[in-house]
């Protein structure tokens, strides 16, 4: 698996399960052109590329390029790098035919592809042995109240909200975000000062 610093964006969740397997890095869906409206989504997008930068992996496709240059927009140029795959014909397995330019997207094309394009992107590729110390686990957000508790859904809207993040994220999607963005130590001091 390649681990990279920075987080990377992709448009939607079966590029993000195929990069899973792959990277071992935060992986951000822009849920695809719904990210030109979602203020709070831009917002998470340029908090993560300002702590830690953005890796963007859209499709090759005129519509990832749309949405790659429109996060261009959005991110300082500094924090963001490209990451293209090759523009390769054919249909994705879980689809009934080729998409309107008859392209594979990042979840169609192969592996080698893409750990290849990674490579070739500039993305800051971390040593095998990195481990990310005082990194937020599931196990912390259930004992800071976050999760499996009575008002846990309220506390994670509460501190979304503080934190100007999209309320609707899910609890992975959630502790994604705030591993980008904080240390455990970081957290523990937020909640305390907002009143979790």
């Amino acid at each position: 698996m390649l681990k990279i610093k920075e987080a990377v964006i992709v448009e939607g969740r079966y590029d993000k399960i195929k990069l899973s397997s792959l990277i071992d890095a935060p992986i951000i869906e822009t849920n695809g052109f719904r990210v030109f409206s979602d203020k709070e989504k831009q917002n998470l997008i340029r908090q993560i590329a300002d702590a830690r930068g953005i890796l963007v992996l859209t499709d090759s496709d005129s519509a990832g390029f749309v949405i790659r240059n429109f996060l261009k927009g959005v991110v300082d140029k500094s924090k963001i790098k490209h990451c293209y795959i090759p523009q390769i014909e054919g249909k994705e397995k879980r689809k009934a035919q080729k998409g309107k330019e008859g392209l594979l997207g990042v979840e169609g094309v192969s592996d080698e592809v893409i750990l290849n394009a990674v490579r070739q992107s500039g993305a800051t590729i971390i040593g095998e042995n990195h481990t990310k110390e005082n990194e937020i686990k599931k196990s912390d957000l259930f004992y800071l109240g976050l999760t499996g508790a009575e008002n846990a859904d309220k506390n994670r809207k509460k501190l979304l909200k503080h934190l100007n993040m999209p309320t609707y994220l899910t609890t992975n999607a959630m502790l994604t975000a705030l591993n980008c963005l904080y240390s455990l130590e970081e957290l523990k001091a937020l909640l305390e000062e907002i009143g979790i």
